[in-house]
């Protein structure tokens, strides 16, 4: 048995060996010796992963465009808080110093990995978060601020979830002097009394507690004053955003407040609204950490900061299905919507999903489900709906591995794989994806697939 078992080791330890060269091998073979990003060109190492659909998105400022959903609320937001100053056009290429370093993350924070975060080159990464800019804003000495940009993220590949999205974030500073003291209790009660006549019911938690603490540097009672107005400024933008659509007329907006954790606040906090039925997160908030304020040379101010996700709230507040929609260019989605009103989309094509498998032996080291995703993405575009491993296979002799994915082609402007009558009867113009082009698109990804990962198909 024992003879065995060793003959079993010296099969697996060269073949597994050999599966990584080659996945190293042809990934180091795919790279460009340079990236042209923004009219600008960077040189690539071995940590570039930018791939050419993000590249593609870069420049795209939704939020910029006044009748698109994410111009729309944008726009409703910067209104509620009409004196705030409004940022945007802040290059999404930053050093991971300014993205992860300067905000307190921790060295081993997932965020930071490859699998997670896009990298230029070791140097320099798109932003993951509109945090990136933070100390750069509070350093220009703006006491009411919104910022809006796109960001970045490696992520699955469904209807709600998208490697570029848009993150609005706003913070108030104050002085830790009489005045900042007396500004904060004028504002407190101006908003409580708004709250007060308002059809808004708040479940809330304790402003800080021995598992969300206040920091040591800031004064209790001050701290806990700023995160009654943090917390008094944002039901009031609840009630703004969710106000009346949330059920029927008459019913209160419920709001809901949870204990959260972010390395760049303390206390920290989630915020919830109960919208058809479910409680859905909104955004994150809390008291910005003083190291920040420090690195912007306001080392005697106290901050909240908040920040939200615009795709997530627009699909929520636009009925938005699939989250692809956002970057069409169809005018029967751009001419739905109309600058400071949010309406309900109506969708004009859904037809069913065209799915088609792959299966291939997973290198024993270095591919992640997100580098299996972005090449899907890079590969076939917005026609390719959903990804996901539907099935996993570990040999009992070699060990190695075989995931299956299952990739479901589906255009939002086209039919795939639609009975030829039913398709003409629907739209006489209209062309069809065939599934003979279906077949095409999924050959490619295999081709990909072999190219890049070096990988064996089964």
């Amino acid at each position: 048995m024992m003879t065995i078992l060793w003959r079993a080791r010296l099969v697996q330890r060269p073949l597994r060996a050999f599966e990584s060269r080659r996945f190293r091998s042809a990934l180091a073979a795919s790279r460009p010796p340079t990236l042209t990003l923004l009219g600008k060109e960077y040189p690539t190492d071995e940590k570039t992963n930018i791939t050419p659909a993000i590249v593609d998105k870069l420049g795209r400022n939704l939020y910029l465009q006044p009748s698109h959903p994410i111009g729309i609320l944008r726009s409703l937001i910067e209104s509620h808080f009409s004196n705030f100053t409004a940022h945007s056009g802040f290059s999404p290429i930053v050093t991971p110093a300014k993205n992860f370093d300067d905000l307190g993350f921790p060295a081993d924070h997932p965020g930071r990995a490859l699998s997670d975060s896009y990298y230029i080159n070791n140097g320099l990464m798109l932003r993951t978060h509109t945090s990136a800019h933070e100390v750069e804003v509070f350093a220009r000495g703006d006491r009411r601020w919104l910022l809006t940009s796109d960001v970045y993220r490696r992520d699955e590949i469904d209807s709600t979830h998208y490697p570029v999205f848009h993150q609005m974030e706003g913070a108030r500073v104050f002085s830790s002097s009489q005045e900042g003291i007396d500004e904060l209790e004028a504002d407190n009660a101006r908003l409580s009394e708004h709250l007060a006549q308002s059809n808004i019911v708040i479940e809330d938690v304790p402003h800080s507690s021995s598992t969300n603490p206040i920091p040591s540097v800031y004064a209790t009672d001050h701290a806990e004053r700023m995160v009654r107005n943090l917390k008094l400024s944002l039901n009031s933008l609840m009630l703004a955003l969710f106000g009346g659509r949330a059920g029927s007329a008459e019913e209160p907006l419920q709001v809901r407040w949870i204990e959260a954790y972010f390395p760049f606040t303390s206390p920290s906090f989630e915020v919830e609204v109960f919208f058809h039925g479910k409680w859905i997160e909104i955004l994150g908030c809390g008291l910005v950490q003083q190291r920040t304020m420090q690195l912007a040379n306001i080392p005697h101010d106290v901050s909240w900061a908040f920040g939200l996700g615009l795709e997530r709230i627009a699909m929520i507040l636009f009925a938005i299905p699939d989250i692809r929609l956002f970057w069409s260019t169809d005018s029967r989605f751009l001419e739905q919507f109309t600058p400071g009103n949010i309406t309900t989309f109506r969708p004009y094509s859904k037809y069913p999903p065209s799915h088609r498998d792959v299966s291939f032996w997973f290198p024993s080291e270095g591919l992640h489900d997100n580098d299996v995703f972005d090449l899907v993405r890079d590969t076939v575009g917005d026609l390719a709906e959903d990804v996901k491993m539907i099935d996993s296979f570990t040999h009992p002799k070699t060990q190695r591995t075989s995931r299956c994915y299952r990739i479901n082609y589906r255009s939002m402007d086209k039919y795939v794989c639609k009975p030829l009558i039913l398709w003409y009867i629907d739209n006489p113009f209209a062309r069809s994806l065939s599934g003979d082009e279906v077949n095409t698109l999924h050959a490619g990804v295999i081709t990909r697939l072999k190219e890049k990962f070096g990988v064996e198909i089964r």
